[in-house]
């Protein structure tokens, strides 16, 4: 199940996974994706290795070294949300 983390001001939605419990300790999977005319602009990173997989569309490579930037500051908050199953919101 993926949950929605938050939406930056161009529209480029990041969710991420439910904490994925392996020998290692543990991933999560993080999604961009921003709407576009013909469909989505889409990339997936997984933590804790931030390997990054394109899915559809395309973000520049200025871009994909903001989210990097964005997934190094936020990624403890992001397994915390993904160990509680996503972010409550009242």
């Amino acid at each position: 199940m993926m949950h929605p983390y938050l939406t930056f001001a161009d529209g480029t939605m990041v969710l991420h996974s439910d904490l994925k419990h392996d020998e290692d300790g543990g991933r999560v999977f993080v999604h961009f994706e921003r709407p576009t005319d013909d469909g989505f602009d889409s990339v997936r990173f997984e933590l804790p290795s931030y390997e990054m997989t394109p899915w559809e569309g395309s973000f520049s490579d200025e871009e994909i070294a903001g989210f990097r930037r964005f997934l190094a500051s936020n990624a403890h908050l992001l397994y915390e949300f993904a160990a509680e199953g996503g972010l409550n919101i009242a």
